[in-house]
């Protein structure tokens, strides 16, 4: 079972686990009850606990964010066999100057209109909970862990599991 921490060492591990992982799926909960994941990209250039990221004003991911604040972003790097879960309450924000803030040429993409698009909503997740696996990547530990399950019957030691706990305050 995973150790809860709430050490700032283990806030940053999570931070250094996700801040490269280009895209994180966004799950709230749809009118009809149902979870809908979909492919979004945190923006952020630190972090304090808030992860920011931009939507289309009128989506389904503001319009459901408006309705239950609840979200779970699930990363994902399996060449460094790294997986981070974070629990969290968004709320949609209207706010030009931290749009220009947070902007990135590669955003215009989606946005056409560039930093001041009044079509940006941004949605900002306060981050309650996370848990992560830092599993060992390399192909000698892998095939290690192979022969030791064939010859013992016994899983390896799947690397680093925990769960970490923003609402607290690091000691």
């Amino acid at each position: 079972m995973p150790e809860t921490r709430s050490d700032a060492e283990a806030k940053r591990k999570v931070w250094e686990m996700v801040k490269d992982v280009e895209v994180t799926m966004m799950v709230t909960e749809g009118r009809d009850g149902h979870l809908r994941g979909r492919p979004m990209r945190a923006v952020n250039k630190e972090f304090d606990g808030v992860l920011w990221f931009f939507a289309s004003a009128g989506s389904a991911v503001t319009d459901e964010t408006r309705a239950d604040g609840r979200v779970l972003l699930a990363y994902s790097d399996p060449s460094s066999q790294n997986y981070v879960s974070i629990s969290g309450t968004a709320a949609v924000v209207r706010d030009q100057a931290k749009q220009k803030s947070l902007w990135s040429e590669p955003m215009r993409v989606w946005f056409p209109g560039g930093a001041e698009d009044p079509k940006i909503e941004l949605i900002r997740v306060e981050c309650e909970g996370a848990e992560y696996w830092d599993s060992p990547s390399s192909t000698l530990v892998h095939a290690y862990g192979y022969l030791k399950a064939v010859t013992t019957g016994e899983p390896p030691h799947p690397g680093e599991n925990d769960k970490v706990d923003f609402s607290k305050k690091a000691g």
